[in-house]
């Protein structure tokens, strides 16, 4: 579950306004313009930036003032973060052990992640030999193996082509975690997500069903954007 209550974020004069609540297990998806927030919003939840004003809970725990590595939560951003010097197996492993001394039972968890995203075949190749879409997924599979029931995706299929990026929405939609998802892309929060968030005029709507969503559109602003 996510909740924030009576967020507002402010740095500079940028300003988003947050009232809303997610349900345990449920995939958002969150759109809107260019700059307007949506991946400020990921990074409220997460804990990369925090909160003006306002709280945010967490499965049940207020983490409003909790650093990143204190919170449920795994990210997946645009940029795959894969570390070059690292093999596939590796950079996935590092969502274990920092160290990267994993027992067998790791280990076996890593190479189930690898399949997941259909990379076994490449576990030991290292990022520069893999193409912008294979890194992306060496990303999904290094959050698919930590214990945290909150996934945020920051355009984290962007790369892959149309069918792996639906392969890649079936699988997380398949792992039953809170899932918050930014796209540019409407028919992935269509194709994809339970409800939609719409961030823009310097406010994160609160969630409407998808189906309702892409309707009968009366927000000018929704309209605008979706044209």
């Amino acid at each position: 579950m996510i909740a924030i209550e009576n967020g507002a974020y402010r740095y500079d004069d940028f300003a988003l306004t947050l009232d809303f609540s997610l349900s345990a297990a449920s995939f958002t998806a969150v759109i809107g313009p260019s700059g307007a927030g949506k991946s400020t919003l990921l990074s409220i939840i997460a804990g990369y930036e925090f909160l003006s004003t306002g709280r945010i809970v967490l499965n049940g725990q207020d983490v409003t003032k909790l650093p990143q590595e204190h919170r449920p939560v795994s990210t997946v951003f645009q940029d795959h973060n894969s570390f070059g010097h690292l093999t596939a197996f590796e950079n996935v492993g590092l969502g274990l052990s920092p160290k990267l001394q994993l027992n067998e039972s790791q280990t076996a968890r890593v190479n189930d992640a690898l399949a997941r995203v259909s990379l076994e075949a490449l576990a030991q190749r290292l990022p520069g030999e893999m193409s912008g879409g294979e890194r992306q997924r060496i990303a999904i599979a290094r959050a698919l193996v930590r214990d945290r029931p909150i996934l945020l995706l920051d355009e984290a299929f962007a790369a892959l082509g149309p069918a792996l990026r639906r392969d890649m929405q079936i699988l997380v939609r398949s792992l039953g975690l809170t899932t918050v998802m930014v796209t540019h892309n409407p028919d992935d929060a269509k194709n994809t997500s339970d409800q939609v968030i719409f961030v823009g005029q310097g406010r994160a709507r609160p969630p409407v069903p998808t189906a309702t969503f892409f309707g009968n559109v009366v927000d000018q602003d929704i309209r605008h954007y979706l044209g």
